[in-house]
């Protein structure tokens, strides 16, 4: 936010920065006139000191991960050595990259390790997952990307949508910053959970599949699910929600491409959908616990959302889980599923 922007401390300044509507009659910049209307303290999400620590407000949740996520792809691409498998001279960038050189285009067309590499550091292992013990893999996998093409599409994504989100959780209490991050944080983590754990129900069972993509859909579901839930104190809702289901359809779209797990992208989504009217949920326009109010916190269609949620989260997880510890193959008992991750066309075919 600007200096200007906080400076105008009036209605219009901050609704048409924030899109949060400020509480109506409490705001008289010139303090006189036949409408003056003596100054009350406003909820603390509308704050002058919340506007000014938005303005200095620096995200951390987001850029952590983005550094975890290059780290880690480095740290494969360390370990993967692509001229020491084998004496190959093939490796792309090899002469000035050296170990860190990436496999050749034609096993790995978006630059970065072999599959091999990938499944041994973490990848989404069918096989490894259903009888192997390693459930480990439903979170590592999504630490993990294929090529730098893959890791960078997906970092900016997230500094894109992360960093939104993260920054709209300023307007709150200053001890309770840290706990909104967290929550934002939490999110990311979950939502990728849920995309790997509806993504194994699917894929093949020869096949191995990694990325952050599911977390990135949950972090887009939780913005369109923290709009619905705290309606009450946006003022532009409609056009924001237009567009985020616009942004999420194209991306969901564009999940029926070959090569592309779209089942971890809807997985990912419901997850992060689900979750955000559990723990992005802010207290409803008009209330404010500086002033004594009969008024309650949250509103009833607050309280139904986060109920409804809670309890399908805990039975969406509870039934994949055991879905997927029992081996079912999604694909068995939905023939048209297939064409939610990829449509054939006369351009290119789809993996059975």
């Amino acid at each position: 936010m600007s200096n200007a922007d906080v400076e105008a401390g009036g209605p219009a300044g901050r609704e048409a920065t924030t899109g949060i509507k400020p509480p109506p009659g409490r705001y008289n910049p010139s303090g006189n006139g036949p409408n003056a209307v003596a100054p009350a303290p406003p909820p603390f999400y509308y704050y002058d000191q919340a506007a000014a620590q938005e303005r200095h407000h620096r995200t951390w949740v987001v850029p952590l991960v983005v550094i975890a996520n290059v780290a880690m792809f480095v740290v494969v691409m360390y370990y993967n050595n692509c001229p020491a498998n084998g004496g190959r001279r093939d490796c792309v960038g090899r002469s000035f990259l050296r170990r860190l050189s990436f496999q050749p285009l034609r096993e790995n067309p978006v630059l970065g390790p072999s599959a091999a590499t990938l499944r041994k550091y973490g990848a989404l292992d069918w096989y490894g997952v259903v009888h192997g013990n390693q459930a480990w893999r439903l979170e590592t996998s999504t630490w993990l990307h294929a090529g730098l093409i893959h890791l960078a599409a997906n970092m900016i994504s997230l500094l894109l949508i992360g960093i939104r989100l993260e920054q709209q959780f300023g307007f709150c209490k200053p001890e309770s910053v840290k706990s909104r991050k967290g929550k934002v944080g939490l999110v990311y983590l979950v939502s990728g959970f849920g995309g790997s754990v509806l993504s194994v129900l699917f894929i093949s069972r020869n096949g191995i599949t990694v990325g952050a993509s599911g977390a990135l859909f949950g972090l887009l579901g939780a913005m369109l699910s923290e709009l619905i839930t705290n309606w009450t104190i946006y003022s532009n809702r409609c056009a924001a929600m237009v567009n985020l289901i616009i942004i999420a359809a194209i991306n969901l779209a564009l999940g029926i491409l070959p090569r592309v797990d779209n089942f971890a992208h809807i997985g990912g989504f419901a997850t992060g959908f689900l979750l955000g009217f559990v723990l992005l949920i802010q207290p409803q326009f008009g209330w404010s616990e500086q002033v004594s109010s009969a008024k309650s916190k949250y509103n009833a269609f607050q309280i139904i959302l986060l109920t409804l949620s809670v309890a399908l989260l805990i039975a969406g997880f509870a039934a994949g889980l055991v879905s997927v510890f029992k081996g079912v193959d999604g694909n068995a008992h939905c023939s048209w599923c297939h064409y939610l991750t990829c449509v054939p066309t006369s351009s290119w075919k789809c993996d059975k």
